[in-house]
């Protein structure tokens, strides 16, 4: 329990770190803040302490403003809440010793490196390229977008990035690790001129699907 509770705080840390950066967008944040209370109130079920009723935004209801009613309802919603995750985390464990893999502490956090070397595409313009992990059996992403900016040149837009593109994808969980199939899915925008029949562009910046391409580890 006690390793246990030491991850759950090694997390606690980290999230508060990113809250007090200011680098968050306002939704980014808004949903950290989430994780945080859920983190908090997990940790406060399994070491027996007393549940803190929230309301949908993470913040603690205010027993002289909220009716009892209200406050019992809140109560068992976050009791439930709390028990399933609980048991996810169990059945988790057991598919995964069953399946003869390590056993992973569900609070661990995992990342996936990736370092764009180059792109070669005959586009003519210049592109957007969008990469993300993709679950082809759920059919979503499950990560959000690396972006990078490339040239009609054949070269990046911010080219002191040469050679230097990389990337981290964060927050991968130990249910990450056990999907069937993840790919990494690279989506291509194109972004210059409209062509007209006539010959003519009249425009110019507009943005275009173009192309896909991606790898998956089965």
């Amino acid at each position: 329990q006690f390793r246990h509770v030491q991850q759950l705080t090694y997390s606690l840390i980290e999230w508060r770190s990113q809250i007090l950066s200011g680098t968050l967008p306002k939704d980014e944040l808004a949903e950290l803040k989430k994780k945080v209370t859920a983190k908090i109130d997990y940790g406060n079920r399994i070491l027996g302490l007393d549940l803190v009723v929230r309301d949908d935004n993470g913040n603690i209801l205010d027993p002289d403003e909220t009716s009892t009613i209200s406050l019992f309802k809140a109560h068992e919603t976050a009791s439930k809440r709390i028990d399933e995750r609980i048991q996810e985390e169990k059945s988790l464990q057991q598919s995964l010793d069953l399946r003869g893999q390590p056993i992973f502490n569900s609070t661990h956090t995992y990342s996936l490196y990736v370092n764009f070397k180059n792109f070669v595409c005959n586009i003519g313009e210049d592109a957007e390229l969008l990469m993300s992990l993709y679950d082809p059996d759920l059919s979503k992403f499950i990560s959000e977008n690396y972006l990078v900016r490339w040239g009609s040149n054949g070269m990046p837009k911010e080219i002191e990035k040469l050679n230097n593109l990389q990337a981290v994808f964060t927050d991968l969980s130990s249910s990450d690790l056990i999907r069937p199939r993840i790919s990494l899915v690279c989506q291509i925008v194109r972004v210059g001129h409209m062509e007209l029949k006539d010959g003519k562009k009249h425009t110019c910046g507009l943005r275009r699907p173009f192309g896909v391409a991606g790898g998956a580890r089965g």
